[in-house]
C-alpha cells in the first residue's frame, strides 16, 4: 500500500514538472536531474475575506470629464489591453475615496530590511504614514534578520506594524530571489486573512506625493524609471532560452520594476507562487536571471498583463532629473551608496 506521503510526493514532482514544460514551452532548455522542493503551501486552499466590492458612487460635484480633450495628451493611458496607466491627470481623489472608503478595507504592504537596509526603515514609515493610502487602515509588515534595529515610529490610528523575523542570506542576489518565497509564504500564514489589498515595495524609497486608491486593482505593476522612454530592444530582459524568464527579441510591453508590485491579496499570492516556481526552476538547472526576481517578473507580466499599470511616478529614483512628463514623483529610491550597503 503506497502511503498518502509517498503519492503526494509523486504528484507534486508531477506538478512540478508540467510547470516547467508549461513554463518554457518549446524553447531550449537544460534539464538537470533534479528533485524541485514542493513546500506545502502550494497545495493550500487559503480562506480569504470576503472580497469587497464598490456598490455605488455618492453623488459628487466636480468638472465634466471630455471625450475630445483628454488632460494627458502626451503621455500613454492605457495599455493594448485596456488596462490604465496611472498618471497625474488621469483620476480623481475625490471619486475614488468616496467609492472606496466605505468598503473599510485594509492595505497591506511587505518591504524587507535586510542588513544594513535597516537604516531605512525610519524614513519608508515616516514618509508612509504622510503619502500612503491616507484615511485608509493600513498593515506594514517589514521582513527583517535583525529586529531589535528596527525603529519605533508614530503611525496613525487603524494603522499596525509587523516585524516578520527571517533568516539572513549570503549575498544580496539570494535575498532578492527569496524575496518572492518568504511573501508567498506569509500570505499563505498569516496576512491572506488580515489584508485585501497587498503591495510589495522595496524598503530604500521614500514617499514624497499622495498615493491613493487609484493604484488598487487585481493585479498591478509600475513601469521601470530607467526604460519608459525606450525601445524594447533595449529592455534588460533575460535573453538566454535556457531560462523560464526568458523573453525573446521583439517580444515585451514594458520594463516593470520588481520595486512595487501588488494587487488583491490572492492575486499576489498565486503570482509569488509562479514566480517562486520559475526561480527554483532555474535554480535547478544551474541559472540565476539576469536581474533575478525582477526577470521572472517581467516574464510572468508578458503572459498574464497586469490589470494596472504605474507610471513612473510610482517607481522613480532620486538620482534621475525630472523629465516635463512627470508631473510630480510620488514614491522614489533614495540615493545611496550600493557597495557600502550591501557588502
Amino acid at each position: 500500500m503506497i502511503s498518502r506521503k509517498v503519492v503526494g510526493s509523486l504528484v507534486c514532482l508531477f506538478v512540478v514538472t508540467a510547470f516547467i514544460w508549461i513554463t518554457v514551452g518549446n524553447r531550449k532548455v537544460h534539464y538537470l536531474p533534479y528533485y524541485l522542493p514542493c513546500p506545502k503551501i502550494f497545495s493550500m486552499k487559503l480562506q480569504y475575506t470576503e472580497e469587497k466590492l464598490i456598490q455605488l458612487f455618492p453623488q459628487l460635484f466636480y468638472q465634466q470629464p471630455r471625450v475630445l480633450a483628454p488632460k494627458r495628451q502626451d503621455v500613454l493611458t492605457v495599455t493594448p489591453w485596456l488596462a490604465p496607466i496611472i498618471w497625474e491627470g488621469t483620476f480623481n481623489s475625490e471619486i475614488l475615496d468616496s467609492a472606496y472608503r466605505p468598503l473599510n478595507l485594509t492595505i497591506g504592504v511587505t518591504a524587507f530590511a535586510i542588513g544594513k537596509y535597516t537604516t531605512f526603515v525610519g524614513s519608508f514609515l515616516e514618509s508612509a504614514e504622510k503619502h500612503f493610502m491616507k484615511g485608509y487602515r493600513v498593515n506594514y509588515y517589514i521582513f527583517t534578520d535583525n529586529p531589535e534595529t528596527i525603529p519605533d515610529v508614530q503611525l496613525q490610528p487603524g494603522r499596525t506594524f509587523v516585524i516578520v523575523p527571517i533568516k539572513k542570506y549570503s549575498s544580496w542576489q539570494e535575498i532578492s530571489m527569496r524575496r518572492m518565497e518568504a511573501i508567498n509564504k506569509h500570505i499563505a500564514e498569516t496576512s491572506h486573512q488580515e489584508v485585501d489589498y497587498l503591495f510589495c515595495l522595496d524598503i530604500d524609497m521614500v514617499f514624497y506625493n499622495a498615493w491613493g486608491p487609484e493604484t488598487l486593482g487585481d493585479t498591478v505593476a509600475a513601469i521601470h524609471p530607467g526604460y519608459f522612454n525606450v525601445p524594447r530592444s533595449q529592455f534588460p530582459y533575460e535573453r538566454r532560452s535556457s531560462s523560464a524568464a526568458y523573453i525573446p527579441d521583439g517580444e515585451g510591453d514594458f520594463y516593470y520594476g520588481g520595486a512595487v508590485f501588488g494587487g488583491l491579496v490572492k492575486k499576489v499570492y498565486e503570482f509569488t507562487k509562479t514566480c517562486h516556481m520559475t526561480i527554483l526552476t532555474d535554480k535547478a538547472n544551474g541559472i540565476m536571471a539576469a536581474w533575478q526576481e525582477e526577470s521572472h517578473l517581467n516574464r510572468h507580466f508578458l503572459s498574464h498583463k497586469p490589470s494596472k499599470v504605474l507610471s513612473p511616478e510610482y517607481l522613480w529614483d532620486d538620482r534621475k532629473p525630472k523629465p516635463p512628463e512627470i508631473h510630480l514623483i510620488r514614491f522614489s529610491t533614495v540615493d545611496k551608496n550600493y557597495k557600502e550597503i550591501r557588502g
